[in-house]
């Protein structure tokens, strides 16, 4: 099973393909998609759509595991997230990819062991688990948390929820 984690941001959104065969876990592509802060806001978000469209067209994942929403101190900066989020959701109804949703604290402890780990935490859990031979930006460890994480819980049958 091929599965798309996703980090999504306005600036940089993190992706991470990971492959699952037996039991164990194969790093397949990762990155970011990034634009200048100085685009205007509608266009980053254009580009993630078209990114994500082409990421998923080329590589045919069957899912895809992204973080839930969650509240932030900054509303702004949430509600720019939710739009780089739903970029993201369309772009992957559009292409016939099975969306799953985790709470960034149910992302960690699947990766790590503990809801409240650092980025840096996940990113050193992420690299042994996938044998990574590079070291990935935190929003691409992000998003191959979030797969590893959906990875995970497939194992278990369908979440309710």
């Amino acid at each position: 099973m091929l599965v798309l984690g996703v980090d999504p941001g306005s600036v940089v959104t993190g992706y991470g393909l990971v492959e699952k065969r037996g039991q164990s876990f194969r790093c397949v592509d990762a990155g970011v998609v990034s634009a200048s802060r100085s685009r205007p806001f509608q266009e980053r978000i254009h580009g993630i759509y078209h990114s994500m469209v082409e990421i998923m067209s080329r590589h045919r994942p069957g899912e895809m595991a992204i973080e839930d929403v969650f509240f932030a101190k900054n509303p702004k900066s949430a509600l720019k997230i939710g739009h780089a989020r739903g970029a993201v959701l369309i772009a992957a109804v559009e292409c016939g990819v099975q969306i799953h949703e985790y709470a960034a604290t149910e992302i960690k402890q699947a990766v790590v062991g503990y809801g409240k780990a650092t980025k840096e935490q996940v990113r050193s859990m992420v690299g042994v688990l996938l044998r990574l031979d590079f070291k990935p930006g935190l929003d691409t460890s992000d998003a191959l948390a979030a797969a590893v994480c959906h990875l995970n819980w497939t194992r278990f049958g369908p979440r309710n929820g």
